[in-house]
């Protein structure tokens, strides 16, 4: 690593352990008004306002200034619950999570694998996977490592302890997808967060209007006629979460592939579009998701 990357590593890691000095509620109260103070002032807060008058036109300036100091807030509480991850488990009351579905866990187990759980940037989605890991789902998730060497093996820790185990994380690219295929075949259940851009991915729909897909998920999905299903974390307060886990998707059988797989896809951005419709504070609106061309 070099001496910038140390010393960021150190900044985080420091603030990580300030955190966790406090209840998880009270952190996340922390990160949430340092986040909504500082977040709509920063340049990117601008991509977040261009989204929204794209994916929500009919919400004047003051309303999308109000939802972007919501979604900041937000995520403010999602990083401040970070170190706190390993404790937020399955309760009825105070901080952790309550779970919506899960009857359909319970099958899942019962059955075995493969099956793909997908979800986007949506509240806590760092909960998902230790919340399925916790009904014995042997989990892989597909990722994006942090730039900074040190955060994410940080991150990769706090995942671990979370999930009470060794967690199998790919990397996004051709290297994740083999070990995606293998952990697949294997009979494991795989995590992707699918709201992201890809610009060599499949044009399809997301909010009306067209938007560059990774077609991996449906690719999977198809090849081995496994499950996708459906999940999200919704906010109920700071630290106080609940996991929301729907009946898993019909797959395509148009006979064609290709079609297939742009309708599998169509089918995930729709339910991606449903949630943020739903709860649009919850969504991370700082991601480019749509052609360059609406950003300039």
């Amino acid at each position: 690593m070099t001496l910038l990357e140390r010393l960021e590593a150190l900044a985080v890691g420091g603030a990580f352990a300030l955190l966790r000095a406090f209840p998880p509620e009270r952190a996340a109260r922390l990160a949430a008004a340092i986040a909504g103070g500082m977040g709509p002032l920063l340049p990117v807060s601008r991509t977040a306002d261009t989204n929204l008058r794209l994916c929500l036109p009919e919400l004047d300036r003051p309303a999308r200034q109000r939802l972007i100091r919501a979604m900041w807030r937000n995520l403010g509480c999602t990083v401040g619950e970070l170190p706190h991850l390993p404790a937020l488990g399955p309760t009825e009351s105070g901080p952790g999570f309550e779970m919506q579905g899960a009857d359909i866990l319970h099958a899942l187990a019962k059955r075995g694998g493969p099956g793909i759980f997908f979800s986007g940037h949506i509240d806590n989605w760092e909960l998902l996977a230790p919340s399925a890991a916790h009904y014995g789902l042997r989990m892989a998730l597909l990722y994006r490592a942090a730039a900074n060497p040190g955060v994410d093996a940080m991150i990769r820790r706090i995942r671990r302890d979370s999930m009470g185990r060794e967690v199998v994380l790919l990397p996004k690219g051709a290297e994740g997808a083999r070990g995606a295929l293998a952990h697949l075949s294997s009979g494991g259940f795989l995590g992707i967060l699918a709201d992201q851009k890809l610009d060599d991915g499949i044009e399809v729909p997301l909010f009306g209007r067209p938007a560059m897909t990774a077609p991996a998920l449906a690719a999977f999905a198809l090849r081995f006629r496994c499950p996708v299903i459906p999940a999200h974390a919704e906010r109920i307060g700071p630290a106080r979460l609940r996991v929301i886990v729907e009946p898993p998707l019909v797959l395509p059988e148009n006979g064609n592939r290709e079609v297939d797989i742009a309708a599998l896809t169509g089918a995930v951005n729709a339910c991606i579009e449903r949630w943020v419709r739903a709860r649009p504070e919850g969504w991370l609106w700082l991601h480019r998701r749509f052609s360059r061309e609406e950003y300039r």
